[in-house]
């Protein structure tokens, strides 16, 4: 029995010892546990997941949901790294890179057949992704217009024809994108190739353009799909209207092309020519079979197109830092959590551990640079990029022996994915020194420093009212008061003198004393300001001795008293335009968030509205809707002197200190250090003084 027994406690060392070097192996013991899980929950430790998103930041919100509801299952997430459709299908069919959620089926079904280590999982949104041509729908109600085979007419082609080649200039997709292909495969089938052009190349710049030239009343001819932005400005049925396509293959190709209920479509169902897509996961299939808590998420997470299409709108009135799209996943989450809470719960099981192994990252071709379109730091004309930082960036490019290639995005959550993903080596655009930007990346030394200023309607200080505030304002901030003060007490003490002096022998002066003093307050006022009516006159010698001191001194006391109201009205007036943060209480102010001018304002008790652009704060101006904006000065006064001549006026005083800069990769510091050394060399040498004269000098 003692035999049996010690044979047994040999055995249970052996499985505890091996247990313990089995741990190890996999992670450490349970004193290596994370802070806040207990040893159960250490030998459970999930892998990271390896994911990517899409090029288009429309797909971004989504994605990060997916991120947020990923990491609540107890997984770390590496990402979601920007990745190109090509590049990312052809990674996750390799194993390289997990899943994505930006899937866009029947669309990307060749891509997935290519991939056959990949599989969709799921439906985010069920044939709620439409993708279509759009025409301006005045230009095409006046000339008859509802289908694009309409414009195999010339004439009818040469309304949208802006560069005179006498084919219309219909805005197409990025290079690489499948929707390109696709354009171009309808242009062909529909004989349109003569009187039709596809213009590939930024979309974001792209489509800026369209809704630039649909402001300006020029006719538009693009393609666009949903959930998208695009839609959200340009409303089809209001501003544009959808054309139809012909079916250009058999019958099944005709069927998947008509979608009902679409507003601005000349017929219901409405023949967009392409098939409504699902948006969709798409992850590695070993990936899926080692992580079925994850497999069982895809497959139920739904997101509807209005809290898409919502969200977009919000990135384009400029609500689109990375740290806004982050709020945004949680606050969509936290406004649906039962649902979520039922996702969780259905797919919580748990998974096989795995090494996901190491990310490549990819290489950087030429010297690029990511722009945000922000006159006059980056200006964008008939494919052109212009502006003072993009003067400043060729000169350093320059100095480095580099050639720089400018493309643009929307948002500055585009540039800093870009940026940091390799796509671009740098960012530029007003992009300030702010503690946010330095939580995500880089920055170079200051390109440009200015501080702010206060924009306000032209017609702000016409009206009576404005003129008594101007007044008012003049005596608040001059020596006024205090001359008020010492007058009244001058005047005061001079009557009492006087009708001390007088009272007994002067029958002017002798009177009780409370009519007596009233009497020779009149007379000191009349006889300091020289008026002397002469209805009361000092008669004894003393008063006589008094009046010609009180003359003196009464009139130099007079002069100081109307030279303060003049100077301070004189001086008010040539800095009528000068308003202070303080005299923007209880006024409608705007300001663009994230932003030191958003920072500054709150700082001191006001609560602006945040718009997306300098332009949109020139139209609420311009509507009444506001009271006054608050941004970089330099912005500011340009956009007066140049868009918003004789709509909005600018202070001419500035307060607080932006610092504006190019922005770059954490892991790019050898190229940002360059560029630094690059930047001080150009303020030394002159060259820079002379970028800023030819954009700012007619400004200082």
């Amino acid at each position: 029995m003692g035999a049996l027994l010690a044979v047994l406690l040999a055995c249970a060392a052996i499985v505890s010892t091996a247990h313990r070097a089995d741990a190890q192996s996999r992670g450490g013991t349970a004193a290596d546990a994370e802070p806040g899980r207990g040893p159960a929950e250490a030998s459970h430790r999930r892998p990271a997941v390896r994911m990517a998103r899409a090029t288009w930041d429309t797909g971004w919100f989504q994605a990060e949901i997916y991120r947020r509801l990923i990491h609540r299952l107890g997984y770390e997430v590496d990402g979601p790294h920007t990745m190109p459709n090509g590049e990312f299908y052809e990674a996750v069919g390799a194993g390289e890179v997990d899943l994505w959620v930006n899937g866009w089926f029947p669309l990307h079904d060749d891509l997935l057949a290519d991939a056959p280590g990949a599989r969709r999982v799921g439906n985010q949104l069920a044939n709620g992704a439409l993708n279509g041509y759009f025409a301006s729908a005045d230009a095409a109600a006046a000339a008859d217009i509802d289908s694009l085979d309409d414009l195999r007419d010339p004439s009818l082609a040469a309304l949208f024809d802006h560069d005179g080649d006498g084919r219309a200039e219909l805005l197409g997709c990025d290079l690489g994108w499948a929707c390109g292909d696709v354009i171009d495969e309808h242009l062909r089938r529909l004989s349109l190739e003569g009187t039709v052009e596809q213009v590939r190349g930024d979309y974001t710049a792209l489509m800026a353009a369209a809704e630039e030239q649909q402001r300006a009343g020029l006719p538009v001819l693009f393609y666009a799909w949903t959930p998208n932005w695009t839609v959200g400005a340009l409303v089809p049925g209001e501003r544009v209207i959808w054309l139809e396509v012909p079916p250009v293959g058999g019958a099944a190709d005709a069927a998947a092309g008509l979608i009902g209920g679409l507003r601005g479509c000349a017929h219901d169902p409405c023949a967009t020519g392409w098939a409504a897509n699902d948006i969709a996961a798409v992850a590695n299939q070993g990936f899926l079979k080692r992580n079925p808590a994850i497999a069982t998420l895809l497959e139920l997470v739904e997101i509807p197109l209005g809290d898409i299409l919502e969200q977009n709108s919000l990135m384009h009135r400029g609500v689109s830092h990375p740290v806004d799209i982050a709020e945004q996943a949680e606050l969509w989450i936290e406004r649906n959590q039962v649902r979520v809470a039922q996702w969780l719960t259905a797919a919580d099981a748990d998974a096989v551990p795995f090494d996901p192994g190491e990310a490549t990252e990819q290489p950087v071709g030429q010297l690029r640079a990511v722009v945000r379109v922000l006159s006059p730091f980056v200006t964008y004309d008939n494919g052109v990029f212009d502006g003072f930082e993009v003067q400043i960036a060729e000169l350093v490019a320059d100095e480095l022996g580099a050639d720089i290639e400018f493309y643009a995005v929307s948002t500055i959550a585009k540039q800093i994915d870009d940026v940091r993903r390799g796509n671009a080596d740098f960012a530029l655009g007003g992009l300030e020194v702010t503690s946010e930007n330095e939580a995500v990346a880089d920055m170079s030394h200051s390109v440009l420093d200015s501080g702010l200023g206060i924009m306000l309607p032209a017609d702000a200080r016409s009206g009576v009212f404005s003129r008594i505030g101007v007044f008012l304002r003049a005596i608040g901030r001059s020596d006024l008061p205090w001359l008020l003060a010492v007058f009244a007490i001058s005047v005061l003490l001079a009557a009492h003198v006087v009708w001390l002096l007088e009272r007994r022998r002067n029958k002017d002066f002798r009177v009780p004393y409370a009519r007596g003093v009233w009497d020779s307050f009149y007379w000191s006022v009349v006889t300091m300001s020289t008026v002397g009516y002469g209805d009361k006159v000092a008669r004894r010698t003393a008063g006589k001795v008094f009046a010609l001191l009180w003359i003196t001194f009464g009139t130099l006391l007079f002069a100081s008293f109307t030279a303060s109201i003049a100077s301070a009205l004189a001086v008010d007036e040539l800095r009528s335009d000068v308003v202070h943060l303080d005299d923007l209480r209880g006024q409608r102010v705007l300001t663009l968030p994230h932003t030191v001018a958003y920072t500054h304002v709150t700082s001191r008790g006001l609560s602006p509205v945040t718009v997306g652009t300098v332009e949109q704060a020139a139209h609420l101006l311009d509507e009444g809707e506001a009271d006054a904006f608050v941004y970089d000065a330099l912005v500011l006064r340009h956009y007066e002197a140049h868009q918003g001549q004789g709509r909005v006026t600018t202070s001419s005083a500035t307060f607080a200190e932006v610092h504006e800069a190019f922005l770059f990769d954490t892991e790019r510091a050898g190229l940002r250090n360059r560029v630094n050394g690059v930047l001080l060399d150009l303020m030394e040498s002159g060259a820079y003084g002379r970028v800023y004269d030819r954009w700012f000098g007619d400004l200082d």
